[in-house]
């Protein structure tokens, strides 16, 4: 694997979001389809499948389950629709990454995620290094590409919510923007992760679904559900949490409860549930 730690465990503190009382439109059919957001045509995850989150470790899907997101250094899982995750807006541990694209704090230090070590923060504050980011990124999407994966699930776009001193959320749209196009090109669909206040910006985004952790503990699935017509994949890894997303959006959107681990069968603590 390209990760040493628990990526679903990232989980960040949720952000506000005023589109969490938007009233939710369901839409009819739940089979996969075209992108129906732009000109790539690209497919498109089923609305309301059965799902499982295995960024933590591929195993063999659970009899029923449709959709699979698993890390960049996985295979996908033949017959079912597969997301590439992707570390898009932080670096992993042992990577190579210049100086010059990783955030730099007023006193001139590289900007590291305190909950992980390894992981520092890109810099994706002017376009000539959102352009240089993207493109390295982009190549991880063409290995996700041509290995058979559908999508890709670009991770840590709440970047800006986390360091907003430093970032912006123009500058996650734009860079997620140079992202999505390039996923288009490849003929892959892209996921907003997280953020709920972003998905208002879908028609300049350009994402296609949304990959989200942990919406019904912090009320935001609404946030999402309506701006992406109930194409939403959510994961929950507390007890309570899961019976909010389910009691409220079990109906339509694709729910799972995982460990925080995102385990494997065979470990002690692999936890998985549905509504």
């Amino acid at each position: 694997m390209s990760m040493d730690h628990s990526p679903a465990a990232r989980t960040r503190t949720a952000v506000a979001s005023a589109l969490a009382a938007a009233v939710m439109t369901v839409l009819p059919g739940c089979g996969s389809a075209t992108k129906d957001t732009g000109a790539a045509d690209v497919k498109l995850p089923p609305v309301g499948a059965a799902w499982d989150y295995q960024i933590g470790g591929a195993y063999t899907p659970p009899k029923g389950v449709r959709i699979v997101s698993r890390d960049r250094a996985d295979d996908p899982a033949p017959g079912l629709y597969n997301v590439c995750y992707v570390n898009a807006f932080q670096t992993q541990p042992g990577e190579k990454w210049p100086s010059r694209l990783l955030l730099h704090d007023k006193k001139g230090e590289v900007v590291g995620d305190p909950e992980w070590d390894g992981e520092s923060v890109l810099d994706i504050t002017t376009a000539a290094k959102r352009e240089e980011a993207a493109e390295k990124v982009g190549a991880w999407f063409k290995s996700c590409a041509d290995k058979g994966f559908d999508a890709v699930e670009p991770d840590n776009l709440d970047t800006f919510t986390r360091w907003p001193d430093l970032l912006t959320a123009d500058q996650a749209t734009a860079y997620v923007s140079l992202l999505a196009r390039r996923a288009h090109d490849l003929g892959l669909a892209i996921a907003q992760k997280n953020t709920g206040p972003l998905a208002a910006r879908r028609a300049k985004t350009g994402l296609d679904f949304a990959v989200v952790e942990e919406c019904g503990r912090y009320d935001e699935c609404g946030a999402f559900a309506k701006p992406y017509r109930n194409r939403v994949v959510v994961v929950e890894y507390e007890d309570k949490g899961m019976a909010k997303a389910c009691d409220g959006f079990g109906d339509r959107l694709s729910v799972v409860r995982r460990d925080r681990d995102v385990s494997t069968p065979d470990d002690e603590g692999y936890v998985r549930d549905v509504c």
